[in-house]
């Protein structure tokens, strides 16, 4: 069997493009299994997974664990809410009782960039990267651009329109790395005060009319206007962002072409994205939902073979 070449996965700067294509390749596998009736494999009985999310979760937490369940691992879910981080105890503190426990794996989403790794510098349990901050988001991105490649093929020289707010989305940047690791050509559109400083420093280039933005690309992943991640003001106000940089039928007629459509979630429908382009014949969002449990459970699987354990 192949092997990945990392022992984390921290984010998409530290894997190859070798590393990528593994992950979808294993995917690719897992996802012709969990479309079977009988959708579980004992790939990691043995393994057991920790999910520390720290933030609030939903497709990301139930993805994850759903995918571990499907490989036979067994799972234990932590909620901060309700943890002795509340009475003062530190990440690693906190984390190393977890793994006193016999804990094999974390998945760690975290509000604070650098998180995953200060826990696989400090712990001897193989840590996977959920989320961390405005950081990255590796396996969102590792989903979008597998979906992309189920329907557009090799991502070389494929054009990749990002569309929202990307000055505070670890899923914008994660994208940006993988899509380059892949040889796309990659844009971004949305308002100035919305993109961070020297982006074009990561082989992007910038286009605020979306119109042209549109009809230059073959794919649009659209990003929601993160407010929580904001202490200020970026815009005027929603109907006016909707205006110039929301997708709806209008622009997307505009174009005279078909493109893909993705969101990594949640939508906020009438904002960044109309419902009725969501539920377009070129929408791929459920797609993404369901390509993330394979995509998981590739990676899951790939880093757990590395431990010193018995992996079927």
């Amino acid at each position: 069997m192949d092997n990945i070449s990392v022992d984390h996965l921290l984010s998409i700067k530290s894997l190859k493009k070798a590393d990528v294509n593994l992950i979808f390749k294993t995917a690719l596998h897992f996802k012709e299994i969990i479309n079977r009736p009988i959708k579980k494999v004992p790939t990691l009985r043995d393994i057991t997974i920790a999910n520390l999310f720290f933030e609030n979760s939903t497709r990301t937490k139930i993805s994850f664990e759903l995918a571990q369940k499907r490989l036979g691992a067994d799972v234990v879910s932590f909620s901060s809410s309700s943890s002795s981080l509340n009475k003062g105890e530190s990440l690693i503190d906190t984390v190393n009782n977890i793994l006193a426990m016999k804990v094999d794996m974390i998945i760690l989403r975290h509000p604070n960039p650098g998180s995953p790794l200060l826990l696989s510098k400090n712990t001897d349990s193989c840590i996977i990267n959920a989320g961390d901050g405005s950081h990255e988001h590796p396996t969102q991105a590792l989903l979008d651009c597998f979906s992309l490649t189920e329907s557009l093929g090799d991502l070389k020289n494929k054009n990749i329109l990002i569309v929202g707010d990307i000055l505070h989305s670890r899923v914008a940047i994660s994208n940006i790395h993988a899509l380059n690791l892949l040889g796309a050509n990659i844009k971004v559109s949305c308002p100035f005060t919305l993109i961070p400083k020297e982006i074009e420093s990561l082989n992007v280039s910038i286009e605020t009319d979306i119109i042209k933005a549109l009809k230059w690309s073959d794919a649009v992943n659209v990003l929601r206007v993160q407010k929580e991640r904001m202490e200020k003001s970026y815009f005027p106000n929603n109907r006016e962002y909707s205006m110039l940089f929301g997708l709806d039928t209008n622009k997307i007629n505009n174009i005279k072409k078909d493109i893909l459509i993705l969101h990594p979630g949640p939508i906020n429908r009438g904002i960044e994205i109309t419902s009725d382009i969501v539920e377009s014949k070129n929408s791929i969002i459920l797609n993404q939902v369901e390509n993330g449990v394979a995509v998981r459970m590739a990676v899951m699987y790939l880093l757990a073979s590395k431990l010193n354990l018995s992996i079927n």
